[in-house]
């Protein structure tokens, strides 16, 4: 029972951690420019955030969910300014050398940037809602030995899913040319600039009553 609890809350962190968004293509970019530990620990980063956004939805924490929400506009423009500031250093940035012999020194660095973005999404939260709701899961408030299972289950769900967008970029990262990797600079800054307008545009329609 105990197996089935974390292997569900595994799928979901899964589930949660694949769509593709800013973070992915970071994720990417830095695997590509800066090797596997870089990749990896900015997918920690975000996989934690997923965590705590879990832990929020499962335990029923209202308070939180409620700050949050009253505060979803804020919380979505600073992800908007964080993703444009990106997309301005990307554009600007000179063209990126694979980085030889050891990762960067920056990894916390990597870990928190990446951890702060995911946490400037707390739609996230009703996305664990709903698919909580799926597998069965209902918050009533408690927390119970079941409950630290499946968040640790959300976590290991979501660090695998980063483990393989890794593995899979660093196994073709030596197919990259610095022509390659200069476009795919360009396209992960546009990428990212398109996420940011969508969230500004989703924003703007919500204040107007449209959404």
């Amino acid at each position: 029972m105990l197996d089935w609890i974390f292997f569900k809350g595994a799928i979901v962190g899964f589930l949660i951690a694949a769509p593709v968004g800013p973070i992915n293509i970071l994720v990417i970019r830095r695997t590509l420019v800066h090797g596997r530990l870089a990749g990896l620990f900015s997918g920690l980063g975000s996989a934690l955030a997923d965590t705590i956004f879990g832990a929020i939805a499962a335990f029923g924490i209202v308070i939180l969910k409620s700050f949050m929400e009253e505060r979803r506009d804020w919380i979505a423009l600073a992800g908007a300014v964080i993703l444009l500031v990106m997309w301005a250093k990307l554009l600007n940035r000179p063209a990126p050398r694979m980085a030889e012999g050891k990762d960067p020194t920056g990894l916390i660095a990597d870990f928190t940037s990446a951890l702060a973005l995911t946490l400037t999404n707390p739609i996230t939260i009703l996305s664990f809602l709903a698919i909580f709701a799926a597998f069965g899961v209902r918050a009533d408030g408690t927390v119970a030995a079941e409950d630290w299972l499946l968040i640790a289950g959300v976590f290991a769900g979501a660090a695998v899913w980063w483990l393989v967008v890794v593995e899979a970029v660093h196994y073709f990262r030596d197919r990259f040319t610095t022509t390659g990797l200069t476009w795919a600079n360009k396209i992960a800054a546009w990428i990212i600039f398109a996420f940011a307008m969508g969230v500004l545009v989703e924003m703007a329609l919500r204040r107007l009553g449209y959404l």
